[in-house]
């Protein structure tokens, strides 16, 4: 009977309670660390509590109003906010972990998990694997892994701060089987491209993500995605994409997901939910519309999302698919004809429905370079495109040309294209989390050869600081919920997200008082400040702000991962309740 009472105190109150009578018989410590008498958030969005939150091994075993016995350290988080540790939704640290396993810019804003996404870093064919040496930058590495099992394998071997989780690549999938030509795939190239999904699943994969906007993700059809993304629900999957348009046809772009998500049986997320472009901005309430209707209907959507008014990414999204054909080599080889650049500037200045041009929408004033691969391009860092064209006397459009072929690389820019109203009223909806679109860098050494947007260093800290401090858009219990117990149940991820006994011990301790970005796109590398400690599987990661360099992250897996004695794809129809 008295177990039965324990049972019942543990299952209503997530307390771990130890009987009287083993407490006197207990070890030196019954715990390893007890984050005594804080505010804790326990991640589900209600309301918090001052208690305790105590941790043994990589494991949470109690969260209550007072952790009985000893512990081996005591920690006094009186005043202090206690949460689960902040998912990352989209994060891009796949190469800035391979120098710097700590990924400072994130940890400092208590990111426990990053989840990598848009592409993947497996499979990789041989051809992908030369290609991918030869492109690398300022961050240099060896290509030692094939599949994207491996590439986790690597990173936990490395030893990393935060945990990793990964998607497989729509479009990594489709270089491997077709190049990275305009070409569409033959029956058995796409059943090719399905087992390679599949195998990526069974390796630790969440599901299927892909880039829409960027070649070569662009040549594939819709059918080609629900193939993919049925593979990924068959497996327990998600369907995650840059949407084919984020400005001139956004809500076609939604609706294109939608379907993906009805037809394949896996539930969607919106990655980086905006409206680019200023004659977009009025497509918000559609696309909440269409976003809720389809949820209302049954089809499991969601989204995440940047509280910046500017997106980052390359001047590849400034030109059209057709050039691009081939890959970059192809691309810049176009470049140099000159009748194809004059078709090509043609198309630059003209609006299209085929094609999504975000120097169009942000205008050359509106274009920030960030980054460059070529040392006598980057003391162009920092200005405008418009700025640059000017001075070498060159349109906007031959300017950029002229960048990418000097470069020899896409170049890093900074596009401004959203309205902070619609950020402000993106932030309130409660089927939205919160992502970087960045990678995890310190300010120091190589990471200092090239700029960053900053969301890199501040996304999560200037949302805990602007819009729930200052603006009051968020209580501070949802915006926990939303960075933590929301990203965790949209990628089915067990035992994470939340502060319940059982879970793992990704604890963040912050002061929301203090919390706050720092980081401008003048002044991009700039560490936030207030969230002074974190525990990563029960290892302390940041202590008072500074990195232990504890390795304490690991790779957490999808559902379908066979390599902890379980999971694997079913054979059947996707069934998307299916859990193994």
């Amino acid at each position: 009977m008295r177990y039965g009472v324990l049972a019942l105190l543990v299952s209503v109150c997530g307390c771990a309670v130890a009987p009287a009578a083993s407490r006197s018989d207990a070890a030196p410590a019954d715990y390893a660390v007890v984050i005594r008498g804080g505010t804790v958030y326990d991640g589900s969005g209600g309301a918090p509590f001052t208690g305790d939150v105590a941790i043994r091994g990589d494991r949470i075993v109690y969260v209550g109003p007072h952790a009985p016995g000893r512990s081996a350290e005591e920690f006094a988080a009186r005043g202090k906010a206690v949460a689960p540790g902040f998912v990352n939704m989209l994060a891009h640290p796949e190469e800035s972990l391979l120098i710097d396993g700590r990924a400072l810019s994130d940890l400092r804003q208590g990111v426990t998990l990053e989840v990598l996404g848009e592409d993947s870093m497996g499979p990789l064919s041989a051809e992908m694997k030369r290609l991918g040496r030869q492109r690398q930058a300022d961050i240099r590495y060896d290509i030692d892994w094939t599949t994207l099992g491996e590439y986790l394998t690597r990173l936990e071997r490395r030893g990393i701060a935060p945990n990793v989780a990964s998607y497989v690549g729509a479009g990594t999938v489709r270089t491997y089987v077709l190049g990275e030509r305009d070409a569409q795939p033959a029956p058995e190239q796409l059943a090719e491209m399905r087992a390679l999904v599949h195998e990526a699943m069974e390796q630790g994969a969440l599901g299927v993500t892909t880039a829409l906007i960027y070649s070569p993700n662009q040549y594939a059809k819709t059918p080609e995605l629900i193939a993919l993304a049925q593979e990924s629900a068959r497996c327990g999957g998600i369907y995650s994409a840059h949407m084919r348009s984020e400005g001139d046809r956004l809500l076609e772009a939604v609706q294109e997901t939608v379907d993906i998500a009805r037809a394949s049986g896996a539930p969607a997320e919106i990655y980086h939910l905006k409206q680019a472009g200023k004659r977009n901005w009025g497509k918000l309430d559609a696309l909440i519309q269409a976003v809720e209707t389809a949820r209302a209907s049954g089809v499991r959507i969601t989204a995440d999302m940047y509280v910046y008014t500017a997106g980052a990414t390359g001047l590849d999204a400034a030109m059209p698919p057709w050039v691009q054909d081939g890959g970059l080599e192809a691309w810049i080889a176009r470049m140099r004809d000159p009748a194809t650049r004059a078709r090509l500037i043609a198309d630059m200045r003209n609006p299209s429905s085929d094609w999504e041009n975000l120097l169009l929408a942000a205008g050359p004033e509106g274009t920030l370079l960030l980054g460059f691969k070529n040392p006598r391009l980057k003391a162009l860092t920092g200005k405008t495109l418009a700025a640059v064209a000017k001075a070498r006397g060159v349109s906007a459009q031959d300017a950029a040309i002229d960048l990418v072929i000097e470069d020899g690389a896409r170049v890093e820019v900074a596009y401004f294209l959203m309205s902070e109203d619609n950020i402000r009223r993106e932030v309130a909806l409660p089927w939205v989390s919160f992502d970087s679109d960045a990678d995890a860098p310190a300010p120091e050494g190589v990471f200092l050869k090239s700029s960053r947007h900053p969301r890199t260093y501040g996304n999560f800290a200037r949302l805990l600081a602007h819009y729930v401090r200052e603006e009051k858009v968020l209580t501070l219990a949802q915006a926990i919920h939303r960075l933590t117990g929301l990203p965790a149940a949209t990628l089915s991820l067990s035992d994470r997200g939340l502060l319940r006994q059982g879970y793992f011990a990704d604890v963040v301790v912050f002061d929301p008082a203090k919390v706050q970005d720092h980081s401008t796109y003048q002044r991009p590398q700039q560490l936030a400040t207030g969230v002074g400690d974190v525990w990563i599987n029960g290892v302390r990661a940041l202590r008072h702000e500074v990195a232990t360099g504890a390795g304490s992250g690991r790779a957490v897996r999808g559902r379908a991962w066979t390599g902890g004695g379980g999971g694997g794809c079913r054979n059947g129809a996707a069934d998307w309740s299916w859990s193994p």
